[in-house]
């Protein structure tokens, strides 16, 4: 298999060890960098929620001043929608259950933002982003179902109070959409805008960059 080039650089601003291993089991190398970026839910619509945090947490990476050009920084906000609202990370154990209580027995969107920008050897810096949804159907919950959920801690730090790659897997029916978009990275737009910046992801080359500041997977 063909190696990525030396000038090839990313960095992810994310602590998501979701999206670490993602990019990981897709043969991305990747460097984690902290974003001081503040995620905030005060969009008008749950689609720009996502896409906004996603940029603002690009735009904060701590990237080392020395670090060398060009490379690119991921930012990427995952949010879960129901009923037109959007259900963030519970802050304890009984909001949890209130999230998951409402996602039981029916479909929900699952939303991720991505932000992608470059910086080039002269400083100068170009983003993208755009967002990807999954719809996903859950299974009619019981009571000592979700305590038994609850008891293994997994609802922590996720949105929604869920992830789809672990115990929480088991309440899906189905999905329509991408599965590594309800894990937290759709790689698909990652593809995608990776192209737009000048880099071919799936033939890991440079080529000239192209299309607009906005991408959508189709």
């Amino acid at each position: 298999m063909t190696s990525f080039p030396a000038d090839f650089r990313l960095w992810l601003a994310s602590q998501s060890p979701r999206r670490r291993e993602l990019l990981a089991g897709a043969g991305i190398p990747f460097q984690v960098v902290p974003s001081t970026g503040q995620e905030s839910l005060d969009y008008q619509e749950p689609l720009l929620a996502a896409e906004g945090n996603a940029r603002v947490k690009a735009e904060g990476a701590a990237v080392p001043s020395a670090a060398p050009r060009p490379h690119f920084i991921l930012g990427a906000d995952t949010i879960v929608v129901v009923d037109g609202g959007v259900l963030g990370k519970p802050g304890d154990r009984a909001e949890a259950r209130r999230m998951l209580a409402l996602l039981s027995g029916r479909s929900h969107l699952v939303i991720t933002g991505v932000a992608l920008m470059r910086e080039d050897v002269s400083g100068e810096r170009r983003c993208v982003v755009g967002s990807a949804e999954t719809e996903v159907w859950f299974r009619a919950l019981r009571p000592v179902q979700l305590d038994a959920y609850l008891d293994g801690g997994e609802w922590a730090d996720k949105a929604g109070a869920y992830g789809i790659q672990g115990a929480a897997g088991l309440f899906v029916e189905r999905i329509e959409g991408e599965y590594a978009n309800v894990v937290g990275l759709p790689l698909s737009l990652m593809v995608m805008l990776c192209a737009r910046l000048g880099f071919d992801l799936l033939g890991r080359r440079w080529i000239p960059s192209v299309g607009t500041s906005r991408a959508h997977p189709v």
